[in-house]
Order: structure tokens, then sequence, then C-alpha cells
């Protein structure tokens, strides 16, 4: 009788969580809270700047708030972008300049984080077709495929960076080599940084275990690298056809790092910067949590999370975002600033916000209002 009252109390519990999701009112709540967020960003920050990592990746975010709201403005804001970096990431046309080590200057064209803006480009171009906006990334990734190089995704922010970018253009060229090559740079970079027992991505091989150890002597996980490979999985996902060969793995990844991260939560809602040390770099973080709390949604979604086991997660990470990451005037707090670890003592508070962060935030916001207009539709059949 007690194992039979346990199960229905845990059916009320998801129903519960599932009821509150639903309806006009939880959509308008959140699109409300994207808004703000948004608004206060674009009102604060100008488009015309550089086409590296943290800049695009909040576009990343940005078109997803766009698909959701049909927000003209911020369309627009994405293509003034875009066409101020001219379709571009890193502007080198010596190839045999071009690098794949860290670097911030033109030539450093094959390094993924020059190439982030690549996938807004493609998701640009789904929008309005027109081959100049994909002719720069295409020149710069079949370049990149035709070395004998796998090594080029050689920390976790890289799979964020530059997973999507082909699968994105293989969704619009067809071309399978897109496909096979991402998944040689995937397979590399999960040979040098992936744990295997934790379920779960160091940073780089600098951090790996226990070369690296947090300040109590466990594994360190930097929370926003885990969550960039999480983040990363969903939108190579979303392109990757159902007989890819590899799909079954990329799934599996993402179902085993989900169950890793949902025992890492912490009471709040929130993860913490070092994942499984709390106390290392304690309080509150944005940015992976905002990607952990995405990831969950699209995962309940599309079918590879379980939604009684997730939702509840999720949205504690949601009401987190919305109720102490967002500050009344719409600046978005707690995001730890531009970095590769967990800090002891680094100031993470209410003033601390940056691009990637607030592009992370609208992820999990388009994917919150998904799941409540599957609920919604569900619920009139």
């Amino acid at each position: 009788m007690l194992l039979v009252a346990a199960f229905v109390l845990a059916g009320c519990a998801a129903q519960k969580a599932a009821n509150e999701t639903a309806g006009p009112q939880a959509r308008a709540d959140v699109v409300a809270a994207m808004d703000k967020v948004n608004g206060y960003w674009q009102k604060t920050t100008p488009s015309k700047e550089w086409p590296f990592w943290n800049v695009a990746a909040y576009h990343t975010g940005n078109l997803e708030a766009y698909k959701i709201t049909k927000n003209a403005a911020y369309l627009r804001y994405t293509q003034d972008w875009a066409e101020h970096n001219k379709w571009m990431g890193a502007k080198s046309t010596d190839k045999s300049t071009w690098k794949y080590t860290y670097g911030e200057t033109d030539d450093h064209v094959l390094f993924g984080d020059w190439q982030t803006c690549f996938q807004v480009y493609a998701d640009l171009y789904k929008l309005q077709p027109d081959p100049v906006r994909i002719a720069r990334a295409r020149e710069v990734m079949e370049y990149q495929m035709s070395t004998p190089n796998d090594d080029y995704w050689w920390w976790s922010d890289g799979l964020y960076m530059g997973m999507p970018v082909m699968s994105r253009l293989y969704s619009i060229t067809g071309n399978k080599q897109y496909l096979a090559k991402m998944h040689e740079y995937f397979s590399h970079s999960r040979k040098i940084m992936y744990d295997e027992d934790a379920k779960l991505f160091f940073r780089d091989a600098r951090y790996v275990y226990p070369k690296h150890k947090s300040v109590n002597g466990v594994k360190d996980f930097w929370s926003r690298g885990v969550g960039w490979v999480f983040a990363a999985l969903p939108r190579v996902l979303d392109d990757l056809p159902k007989d890819d060969p590899h799909r079954a793995e990329y799934e599996q990844m993402f179902r085993d790092m989900a169950a890793s991260l949902k025992k890492a939560q912490q009471a709040d809602g929130y993860w913490t910067r070092s994942l499984l040390d709390p106390t290392h770099a304690p309080g509150p973080e944005t940015s992976g949590t905002a990607f952990f709390t995405y990831g969950f949604l699209w995962g309940i979604n599309n079918g590879l999370l379980d939604k009684a086991d997730y939702l509840p997660t999720a949205q504690k990470g949601w009401k987190f975002l919305t109720t102490t990451a967002v500050q009344d005037d719409g600046r978005l707090g707690y995001v730890q600033p531009i970095g590769d670890r967990a800090i002891p003592g680094q100031v993470v508070d209410k003033n601390s916000t940056a691009h990637f962060g607030v592009g992370a935030f609208l992820l999990a916001g388009a994917e919150m209002v998904r799941l409540i207009d599957g609920a919604t539709e569900k619920g009139a059949n």
C-alpha cells in the first residue's frame, strides 16, 4: 500500500508540474520575461559588434526568441550584426596562415570561436535563402574538412561553437561529409575531455582529474563548460537525420549528461560553477543554469527525457532564472564572466552579465514556450 501511495503521489506531482506549464497566461509570462531581458539587452548593447563567440552565442538565442515571438526588432538586430560583419568570422583570405589554436586575430579562421557566427548566418539563410549568407561559412568549413586533422574542438565550448555549424550546413547543402567530419571531431573531443564515469565533460585536457582537482579534491566540472556541450547536442539533433549512424550515440550522451546534471542541481534551482563541489565556488551562476534548463526542456519536448522525471528540474531552473537572475530593469545577473573554470573567490552577483548568458536565457525561454504550446495543443485535442 505504501508503494502504491508513493506512485500516486509521484503521479500527482508530475501532473501538478505539467499543469503549471500550460495555458495562455503561462505562455504570456514566459514571453514577457524574454522580452524584458532581450529588450534591456538590445537597448543597452549596439548591434554592430564583432563576430567572435561571445557575441555570436547571444545571437543564437536571439533568433530562437524571434521564432517564438515574431518580434521583427529581434530579427533586424541580428541581421544588422551579420551584415556589419559581412557574413564572415575571422577575415583572413590566406589559407596558409589559418590557425585553430586560441586567438582573437583574423588569421585564426579555423578556431571554433570564430565559427560560431556561421550557425547564426545559416539560421538567417533558412529564413531568407541567399547564397551570400553562407558563402564564407562553406569556404571555411569545406577547407577545414579537407585537412586530415581531427582535433579542432580541443575545449568543451568548441562543441557548441562548431557542431551546430556543421549540422546546419548539412541541412542546407545535403553534403553528408559535414556529418561524418562532425562525428570525427566530436570523437576526438570525447576521447580527451569526457569522463565516462561521471558522464560529464571537463573543460579541456588541463582540467582532467586527477591532474586537476577542486579545492576539496574531487573532479572539477565547470558548469558553463558542461553547459556548452549539453546545449550543443540539442541544436545538432534538430538537424540530424533520423537514420544518421551516430544519432543514437549523441542521444545516449545527452540522456547520460541529463541524469548527472539533475543530481547536481541545488535546492534553489541553480547549478554552482563547479558542479560536483558546490563549496569550490559557491553561489548561483546563470549561464550554466540557463544552458541546462534549455537542454532539459528540449529533451522533454523532443521525447528524449521523461517529463515526469525532468520537468520539475527544468521548472526549478526557470524559476531561479526569472525570479533571481532577472533584475527589475531587465538585466540578467549572476553570469560568470568570460573564463575557463570555476574560480574560488570570484565575485558573481546580480550585476554580472554577458552576451552569452542572455543568449542561453533566450534559448531556455523559447523551449519553455514550446513546452507550453505542446501541452496546450494536447489539452485541446
